[in-house]
């Protein structure tokens, strides 16, 4: 079977509707239901699951106590939020580029929509399709997230020290270093105070950013179904009753946290 014609085949059959204010994985997605029929015969013709990001290391240092941690959603695309004073010695070396930061934020998503300007048609489809190169969107900032972002829902869940530790080394392990000890970033970021940087894995319709989030705090020891989760709302409903608080509700998809 032709890949091209499958995607030529599912152009055409997807209006074209102004891309949305926000950036965001799950715009690609939910805005282009009918693409959903022809991903499932590409799928069976070509065999592709999703594919998983590298084990975190093993070793990773130590964490005590309760930590709180965040998770944010716009409607479309959810993001972790860390202390930046939190990070245990030796992983995500890269939030060194926030030194004065009070929380940092991971995103994971597609390499050529995620930071793009104004992608077309064919880039999100491009990214629904096929499996595509991926990137972590870092960012560092001194309020609270639901102060930053006062339209998103905001979610504090508390892990205990094994559960952090193993949290931040999954997100470690995402950074695409090559070996090396730490990895440059590959361009600015959303905002003025982030940066985008390579990552591990494959985007694509069942590996969005809510399903890297999922695997990323099912790492951390939450009971969550990670293959049943690709919509942030199929993320926050399993997070809701886990949460300490919820500090915020989405009113408006147009401030991506």
């Amino acid at each position: 079977m032709d890949f091209h014609k499958i995607v030529a085949q599912a152009k055409a059959s997807v209006p074209h509707p102004a891309r949305p204010a926000i950036i965001s994985c799950m715009s690609i997605l939910t805005a282009r239901r009918r693409v959903a029929a022809w991903v499932l015969l590409l799928l069976a013709a070509f065999g592709a699951e999703p594919m998983a990001l590298a084990a975190p290391p093993a070793g990773a240092a130590p964490s005590t106590g309760v930590h709180t941690v965040f998770v944010t959603s716009n409607g479309w695309h959810s993001s972790i939020v860390i202390g930046h004073g939190g990070l245990p010695g030796g992983l995500v070396p890269e939030a060194a580029d926030f030194p004065d930061a009070r929380f940092v934020e991971f995103g994971w998503g597609d390499a050529e929509y995620y930071p793009a300007k104004d992608p077309g048609i064919g880039m999100a489809l491009a990214a629904a399709l096929a499996p595509t190169p991926s990137v972590v969107h870092m960012a560092g900032y001194a309020l609270a997230p639901a102060r930053r972002y006062p339209t998103a829902e905001v979610l504090a869940l508390e892990l205990d020290g094994a559960g952090f530790g193993r949290l931040v080394a999954f997100i470690d392990a995402a950074f695409d270093r090559g070996g090396q000890g730490r990895v440059a970033s590959s361009g600015p970021g959303l905002y003025s105070d982030s940066l985008f940087y390579p990552a591990l894995g494959e985007f694509h319709l069942f590996n969005t950013c809510n399903t890297w989030s999922a695997r990323a705090l099912a790492a951390a020891g939450l009971a969550l179904d990670v293959k049943g989760t690709h919509s942030v709302e199929e993320l926050m409903e399993q997070l809701r009753p886990l949460a300490k608080g919820r500090e915020g509700v989405t009113r408006s998809p147009d401030i991506q946290p």
